[in-house]
């Protein structure tokens, strides 16, 4: 027969002890970060550990270690303090009148571009509903509406989006961004497209692996036969454009979202002639999707184009 946990004895506090334990290694520091007595901490943690009939540390000298079921208790605890922080958001929010949350989940290049001023609209149109936005590079994206994390998202074709319901949102276009004195820069063909196959003896900067843009870089170079020399990836189009700015290489970038600070930063810029270079933004929801508020943000991001 299967052993019967006492669940009723994992009370909150010792649920954030024991996260607060695996973050820091130290039962001090998270009786301390908790506001409890070292004695009264020890105690919650061995209760905890009678409660599921296992050792949830390994205790040394330096600290404590998670052992594999304290893994375990703190990935599902986090889980279940963050959604009960979510409840609690939502409830202070539906007394101010706030009745729905959406959960979107863009990428950055539909971030920087597009959704400010949409969501901002939508918000004002619809003040009782709250839209909840995380940022993603496009592969995440997709992985966090088929895990159900997500209502509704959006981002750059690319990713399998089988299983899902998926429409048009926008187009963009991806160009070179480059230093100022870059040779290619002072071309005096300067307006002309250039391939990106001919562009593989420079070192590139680009966001982290899952980007659409990368995966398009890199798909390119492996179609031309030569290795894409990565030299740097960051997490944001700024971060990129500073990079580039440093002279540590050359990035493609959306169009509309870099040029501002091209502008800025003094950078260059030059056009790609690669078809891959025009791309399509979608929004998805899961198939079979019936909401009418998810359909609603759905229709809106569509159906206004700033």
């Amino acid at each position: 027969m299967a052993p019967v946990y006492n669940l009723a004895r994992f009370d909150l506090i010792s649920i954030r002890l024991a996260v607060a334990c695996a973050q820091t290694g130290s039962l001090t520091a998270a009786a301390r970060e908790n506001h409890l007595a070292l004695a009264a901490a020890s105690r919650r943690l061995r209760e905890l550990e009678d409660a599921v009939a296992m050792p949830l540390f390994e205790r040394h000298a330096k600290g404590l270690k998670p052992t594999a079921a304290g893994r375990l208790f703190v990935k599902h605890g986090l889980d279940l303090l963050q959604t009960l922080d979510q409840l609690s958001t939502e409830l202070a929010d539906l007394r101010q009148g706030i009745t729905r949350h959406l959960r979107l989940c863009a990428s950055t290049a539909a971030i920087n571009q597009f959704l400010p001023g949409l969501l901002a609209r939508f918000g004002a149109a619809h003040p009782q509903v709250q839209v909840d936005l995380e940022e993603q590079v496009s592969d995440a994206v997709v992985n966090s509406l088929r895990e159900g994390r997500a209502d509704l998202a959006v981002f750059v074709e690319g990713p399998d989006t089988s299983g899902l319901h998926t429409r048009l949102f926008r187009h963009d276009e991806l160009v070179l961004v480059l230093p100022a004195d870059h040779a290619l820069a002072k071309d005096s063909r300067a307006g002309r497209a250039l391939a990106f196959g001919n562009l593989l003896d420079e070192h590139w900067i680009s966001l982290a692996a899952g980007a659409a843009m990368l995966q398009k870089q890199q798909q390119a170079a492996l179609a031309a036969g030569r290795p894409l020399k990565l030299r740097m990836q960051v997490r944001s189009f700024d971060a990129v454009c500073h990079m580039v700015a440093s002279g540590l290489g050359l990035a493609v970038l959306p169009k509309a979202a870099c040029l501002p600070m091209v502008r800025a930063m003094k950078l260059a810029w030059r056009p790609l002639s690669d078809p891959w270079a025009r791309r399509r933004l979608l929004v998805a929801t899961a198939e079979g999707q019936a909401d009418a508020g998810v359909e609603n943000l759905v229709r809106f991001l569509i159906e206004n184009d700033d």
